[in-house]
């Protein structure tokens, strides 16, 4: 089927989408140091959304929707790194 990515935390998928895919029973998953991470999994999609990045992502079909345990432990990873890089710019001390 495909999937589905959104740049912004205002992006979502379009009507049709929600129509065709998110319709249903669901189960929500949270994961993250700060549940920053939500899966919702639907019958024929899973949605994955990235509240720290800001990220958006719709898997649809049933090979595409296997795809999200991948996508998931790599957003866990790049959040772990990200808390592990000292920062870059810090106020100066007077």
């Amino acid at each position: 089927m495909g999937v589905f990515r959104y740049e912004s935390k205002y992006a979502a998928p379009t009507r049709e989408q929600r129509e065709r895919y998110m319709r249903g029973e669901r189960e929500e998953h949270v994961f993250g140091n700060d549940g920053e991470i939500t899966l919702i999994l639907y019958d024929e999609a899973a949605y994955l959304k990235d509240d720290l990045e800001g990220v958006r992502i719709l898997f649809t079909g049933v090979l595409d929707k296997q795809k999200v345990h991948d996508e998931i432990r790599r957003m866990l990873e790049e959040h772990a790194q990200k808390n592990e890089r000292p920062r870059e710019f810090s106020p100066a001390k007077r």
